[in-house]
């Protein structure tokens, strides 16, 4: 008994870190797709997807991602945000890092040449 229920508690620990990785790379992903969608409007920048970006990161995951890092490039072509962070340990030595990335294209008008 003395073996067994610490192993025991040890697993339960292990499968709560991964369900809290699990749901971060999932925040991770929409707050990415949150800035794509903020950069690629026809008025959009690269600030205002990374901006965006971040603030979905604070208002989902405020104390379950450290160290939350947002790159954001738009090109004339394609808007990309990036996320990188690292999940906060309930685990002593099991350190698991984030990272989601999202792209898209630029709208922009053209015209119709009927």
């Amino acid at each position: 008994m003395a073996i067994t229920v610490p192993v025991l508690m040890l697993m339960v620990l292990l499968i709560i870190q991964f369900a809290l990785w699990y749901h971060a790379s999932a925040v991770a992903e929409a707050a990415a797709q949150e800035g794509v969608r903020s950069a690629r409007v026809i008025e959009g920048t690269a600030d205002s997807g990374q901006s965006r970006a971040a603030e979905f990161m604070v208002a989902n995951a405020p104390s379950l991602v450290e160290s939350t890092a947002v790159l954001s490039t738009r090109t004339n072509e394609i808007a990309r945000v990036e996320v990188n962070g690292s999940l906060r340990s309930i685990v002593p030595f099991v350190q698991l890092s984030i990272h989601a990335e999202a792209e898209s294209s630029i709208e922009r008008f053209r015209e119709d040449n009927r």
